[in-house]
């Protein structure tokens, strides 16, 4: 008996998947004569039957007779067949081990990382610094030859720099001449003289005003190498100069005080104005109301920031000053301690914006002696700071009076009691004008 339902007359769109039969046999097997079909997977049933199987999905019919056929051996095989699509054993995923979830990252080795870090810090810090170490040496302008100097002192202890403020105008242009006042003059003058004595105790800084009366000992040219004796000729300290350059001037300082000189340090006027734009400019407590037209200040008295313009003008005032000379090397005392102060502050040397800047353009600027080196130079920075944060001692060369030729006369007796208290790197008890 024919239990499928009959076809409705009316129904002419032919077989349709899903419609039924009128013949008595399973559509599955009247129709669908492609499907091959395969043995279970051992631990599962027949296919379509209800046995439960594990691990994996059930197994796939392959088509032939113009479906899909199995794949020749040898050929690409993507798993479908085999239940293995989404994961293989031993893979992430399904089928793998943890039962389908990602295996966990391992833990990060912190000890190695920070090792690793520190290495690579710790690199970088040191080609840094040897890079600029060497950089800085090869800036270096060592143009005086202290072996020239003869019959020298013997040296005592700790060291002393000569320093000195000249008014070379090397390098600088018309404009830069105009903008900070320092005019054409030909060849170069020494505008200010100090004496830096460091050793182990607290640094001094001595100024020497350059009208001091001196007399020019016998010497030997710096470029001739000729020997020219001694004639008793007394004249102004910076004429030693302006005569033979620094050779002659530090001839000139060691035989009029029988101290011994170990460095030589000069700048001129465009690159001390430079390294205090480069720092940022220096607050100063200006003493008074400052009007100078020959030197361009024009300042007011109290705590305020001087940019190189304004700080030339001030170390280089003379005339608005009650004292003349000794009241101007004074303000540049307190003037160059605050600049090394400045200099030396975490703000510019962790700062390499203005660190190097600062460095180059003093660099550039400074003439040194043949035996400076980098540790020399900041040690002498260092002994400045001191000086300006109140561990050490300034002053000027103590005064007698006037010499007949109108320069200022040192006080012999005094003079005598301060060279002896540097040569042997003793606390100053001396007191100067």
């Amino acid at each position: 008996m024919n239990t499928w339902p009959e076809r409705r007359s009316d129904d002419n769109r032919g077989n349709r998947y899903g419609r039924g039969s009128a013949s008595a046999q399973p559509e599955s097997a009247r129709v669908m004569r492609q499907v091959r079909g395969q043995a279970p997977l051992p631990g599962q049933g027949a296919y379509g039957g209800a046995a439960p199987y594990a691990g994996g999905v059930p197994q796939q019919p392959s088509y032939v007779d113009g479906g899909y056929a199995e794949p020749p051996p040898g050929s690409y095989d993507s798993g479908y067949n085999t239940g293995q699509v989404y994961g293989a054993p031993g893979g992430r995923g399904p089928g793998g081990p943890g039962d389908g979830m990602y295996e966990p990252r391992p833990a990060p080795n912190w000890r190695r990382r920070i090792k690793v870090t520190a290495i690579t810090v710790a690199t970088v810090l040191v080609v840094t610094t040897v890079g600029t170490y060497f950089w800085a040496e090869s800036k270096l302008n060592r143009d005086v030859d202290l072996s020239k100097v003869i019959d020298r002192p013997e040296a005592g202890e700790g060291t002393n720099y000569l320093i000195v403020g000249s008014d070379s105008r090397a390098g600088m242009s018309a404009e830069d001449k105009k903008r900070l006042r320092t005019g054409s003059a030909e060849g170069k003058r020494t505008d200010s003289m100090m004496i830096l004595h460091t050793g182990s105790g607290a640094p001094t800084l001595v100024s020497l005003p350059r009208d001091s009366n001196v007399t020019i000992p016998s010497y030997k040219g710096s470029d001739s190498g000729k020997l020219y004796p001694a004639a008793g000729r007394q004249t102004k300290l910076n004429a030693a100069y302006s005569e033979d350059g620094p050779e002659l001037l530090v001839r000139t300082v060691e035989a009029n005080t029988g101290l011994h000189i170990d460095h030589y340090v000069e700048i001129g006027f465009g690159g001390f104005a430079n390294i205090v734009d480069a720092v940022g400019g220096v607050e100063m407590d200006i003493p008074q109301d400052i009007k100078d037209t020959k030197s361009g200040a024009d300042l007011k008295k109290g705590k305020q920031t001087l940019n190189g313009e304004q700080a030339l003008a001030f170390v280089r005032t003379r005339y608005a000053l009650a004292g003349s000379d000794l009241d101007r090397t004074k303000n540049q005392q307190k003037f160059l301690s605050a600049l090394a102060n400045q200099v030396a502050t975490p703000s510019t040397i962790m700062n390499p914006f203005k660190l190097y800047p600062t460095m180059g353009a003093g660099l550039d600027s400074l003439v040194v002696d043949e035996d400076m080196g980098l540790f020399d130079l900041a040690s002498m920075f260092w002994a400045m700071k001191g000086v300006s944060g109140g561990e050490g001692k300034s002053m000027n060369m103590p005064i007698s009076g006037n010499a007949p030729n109108g320069n200022l006369q040192w006080d012999s007796a005094k003079l005598k009691t301060l060279v002896s208290q540097l040569k042997n790197d003793e606390t100053v008890t001396v007191s100067g004008n």
